[in-house]
């Protein structure tokens, strides 16, 4: 049978798996932080897996056995997910999205370097694969290495100037780890645009790195100038 993999990248969804006319999708989630009030950002950052559409022919126990990976994914069985996914890659080895799945088990297991190493493939695999740029960054970050991850998240955004997560996570890196507001300023708005519906978070974060970078919106600036 054929079996088409892909996914429709989906915002403020937790630890959900996406499906696509009954066919299993990778996993989309989002990553929980430390959600606080005022201007400080969450620690963790969100992120949208497994973008590559590939058509490719598998037995029912195989789609099986990956549906079970995702849901061993969504109720946090590394060992499980683990398991399936390393099964589906001996059968499919040049699926860039189950390295990803494979790297976000890693990575929650604090197995960074095996992680980085699913990423690698992945990537070589398909070295404009946004979702495996992302998720480098996120890894990258996660290790002190703002700088690389900077990079990283900048590849995603070349290879998909519409992928949203990717403007998002760029953005807190900017604002939290680089210090640079005025830049994760850009990318905050740029991730609003892209959503359907406007980030309320979010749109908080923008108001407050205004007021920081000294930035004042056009009605503001003309009631200023007529004393109002």
């Amino acid at each position: 049978m054929s079996l088409r993999f892909s996914n429709r990248r989906r915002f403020r969804v937790a630890r959900s798996s996406l499906r696509q006319a009954g066919v299993a999708v990778c996993v989309a989630m989002l990553c929980h932080g430390c959600g606080t009030s005022g201007s400080v950002r969450p620690a963790e950052e969100s992120a949208a897996e497994a973008e590559m559409v590939l058509e490719i022919i598998v037995s029912p126990a195989t789609r099986a056995a990956y549906e079970r990976a995702l849901e061993a994914m969504d109720g946090d069985d590394s060992v499980e997910a683990e398991l399936r996914l390393k099964q589906f890659i001996l059968e499919y080895p040049d699926f860039p999205g189950a390295y990803v799945n494979l790297a976000i088990v890693y990575e929650r297991d604090g197995r960074y370097e095996d992680a980085h190493n699913a990423l690698d493939r992945a990537l070589a695999l398909d070295p404009a694969h946004a979702t495996a740029s992302n998720r480098l960054g996120i890894l990258l970050r996660k290790q002190g290495k703002f700088a690389e991850a900077e990079q990283a998240y900048l590849r995603a955004i070349d290879s998909d100037p519409a992928y949203a997560l990717a403007h998002h996570n760029l953005g807190v890196l900017l604002d939290l780890y680089l210090y640079r507001p005025a830049e994760a300023l850009q990318h905050y708005r740029r991730y609003q645009d892209l959503l359907v519906e406007p980030d309320a978070v979010v749109g908080r974060w923008i108001i407050d790195l205004e007021r920081r970078v000294g930035v004042v919106d056009e009605a503001t600036r003309i009631a200023q100038e007529d004393g109002v």
